[in-house]
């Protein structure tokens, strides 16, 4: 059989029901117009593409594909959030995601220009929230996904916002092949979402020595949730850099925190007085709270030294379990066609079973034995 059309397909104008997340660093023109092509939706990372660079970023997007069909991911504490609105309703994109979203000023402003609003969340209270606000889908994100991720898994969470919601809901978090895709639509989803399967394809922009790493993890315990980087729940691959915020202590984690901020000050702006002013107010007051502060403030930097010089040990590696399921590195187009064959299969399947006839009749009740 073929896959069937979903809402999700309808609205965002893709073939299948398969959304490629925006993933910093990774998430780059290159990789949007590879799943475009392949017949999937993708989302621009706007979080770490440099301002001076978005809009073109953008244009070359819908020169290569055709159009407009694609989205853009941003967040509204970044720093030119106001840029990313205006750049996706001047281009007429057809959707934006975010985490800690926009107001519903800014959502009406996208309604006006036909942008659709995909929030990610990993609660119902926040998929409920985000209807409020005027989303017109939402994406939930179960504790199987990778960076910033809730507690809930997938199989409990998805359930839960379809009884809660009535906008189509994209389900992510543990999605990577073509039975998870059959999984999510027999339980009512319109589509899946994938991070770190796109992530780990040819097209992706990640250095081999990083994808090497993700490659040759096997075991979901080496893929696990850290506190450590800013106080929030992170999900990813356990290595030395992680392990040396762990065990460090407060004033510990401080410094390792400001000493990255100094190594990277290019990126983050930060120079030496600021760093031991910072460094001396925070010892008086919180030093817990101010080395998150600062974790938070350089995680794009810390991304960067993995994702895209390719160190793997010396930044962060967010990262789905599935990883540890993944051992090849396919083109989108090929990740893509794989899935979608191996969906309709399960279908296929799925709705040509038939209850076993019996040759044994019912015992009647109150037979003789």
């Amino acid at each position: 059989m073929t896959l069937p059309r979903t809402r999700l397909t309808e609205a965002l104008g893709c073939r299948y029901p398969i959304i490629q997340t925006a993933m910093g660093w990774v998430s780059d023109a290159n990789l949007v117009i590879a799943t475009t092509k392949a017949g999937g939706f993708g989302f621009l990372a706007g979080a770490t593409i440099d301002a001076a660079e978005l809009e073109r970023e953008i244009e070359r997007v819908i020169r290569s594909t055709g159009g407009s069909n694609f989205g853009l991911n941003f967040h509204m504490f970044q720093e030119n959030a106001a840029q990313c609105v205006d750049l996706a309703i001047k281009h007429r994109l057809k959707a934006v995601s975010y985490g800690r979203g926009p107001d519903q000023q800014t959502i009406a402003r996208f309604k006006a220009a036909g942008v659709l609003c995909i929030p990610t969340v990993g609660a119902v209270k926040h998929a409920v929230k985000a209807i409020e606000l005027g989303a017109d889908m939402i994406t939930i994100q179960g504790a199987e996904g990778g960076g910033h991720t809730g507690g809930v898994p997938s199989s409990i969470l998805l359930p839960q916002v379809l009884d809660a919601v009535s906008v189509p809901v994209i389900a992510a978090g543990g999605y990577s092949t073509g039975r998870g895709l059959a999984a999510a639509l027999a339980a009512g989803a319109e589509g899946i979402a994938m991070g770190t399967r796109f992530m780990m394809t040819s097209d992706s922009p990640t250095p081999k020595d990083t994808l090497a790493r993700y490659v040759d993890i096997a075991d979901t315990q080496k893929i696990r949730v850290t506190t450590a980087v800013d106080g929030m729940r992170h999900r990813m691959i356990d290595n030395d850099f992680i392990r040396q915020l762990e065990a460090a202590g407060p004033i510990g984690r401080l410094w390792i925190a400001l000493r990255s901020a100094r190594k990277w000050k290019a990126q983050t702006g930060m120079s030496t007085a600021h760093m031991l002013k910072t460094f001396i107010r925070a010892v008086k007051d919180d030093p817990s709270a101010m080395s998150q502060v600062i974790m938070a403030a350089n995680q794009p930097v810390l991304l960067q030294r993995s994702m895209v010089e390719g160190f793997p040990d010396e930044g962060i590696l967010p990262s789905g379990q599935v990883a540890a399921a993944i051992d090849a590195l396919p083109s989108c187009a090929e990740l893509i066609d794989g899935i979608v064959h191996e969906a309709e299969q399960c279908l296929e399947r799925l709705y040509s079973r038939r209850v076993p006839s019996t040759d044994v009749e019912p015992q009647q009740a109150g037979a003789s034995q």
